[in-house]
């Protein structure tokens, strides 16, 4: 029998008898090690709610950038990790450090450290925003992994908006030239 059913049939009054006794060293290990769907998705929305909480509270505070990047970055971890609850934490490292997507979680992970050690250690507050916008961005592209061909599709997009400007900048210039 589950955990979550146990709890259920507790909360509404009833007995238990099969549950062993509370002594027991591997009573419950099945519950601590596995968890049911239900469990899971319950996880994955708790720790992905903290985490966006975090990261919305960290917006009141950020006139203060230490403060800002403390709770930012671990809201930010607290959301990456929700996704732990559903495919397990095994699977999500083995999928963080797929080949496809190491680089873009390496990146992340450094820009994390960077953010957390200017803030709490040297406390530099410009070094610690610079170190935010770069955790951001590695986020973005970070989750643009899991998305088919979105990496590419960002990648043309800003090298078309990019040439553009160019373009548009030699034009300019060609028309400033002839006044």
């Amino acid at each position: 029998m589950d955990a979550l059913t146990r709890l259920h049939r507790s909360l509404a009054g009833g007995d238990d008898d099969e549950e062993q006794p509370e002594d027991s060293i591997l009573g419950d290990t099945e519950g601590i090690c596995s968890l049911s769907p239900v469990q899971r998705v319950y996880g994955f929305a708790a720790c992905l709610v903290a985490g966006l909480a975090l990261m919305i509270l960290s917006l009141v505070v950020f006139i203060r950038p230490i403060k800002f990047a403390v709770m930012f970055t671990f809201g930010n971890i607290l959301a990456v990790g929700s996704t732990a609850f559903l495919i397990g934490p095994s699977q999500q490292l083995r999928m963080m450090l797929d080949p496809v997507r190491v680089y873009a979680t390496a990146i992340y992970g450094g820009f994390v450290f960077l953010a957390l050690i200017f803030a709490l250690w040297i406390h530099s507050k410009v070094l610690t925003l610079i170190a935010i916008i770069c955790e951001i961005c590695a986020l973005f592209w970070y989750s643009l992994s899991y998305i088919p061909f979105a990496r590419r599709m960002v990648s043309d997009l800003m090298s078309i908006c990019c040439s553009g400007v160019k373009a548009a900048r030699t034009q300019i210039t060609q028309i400033c030239d002839y006044c």
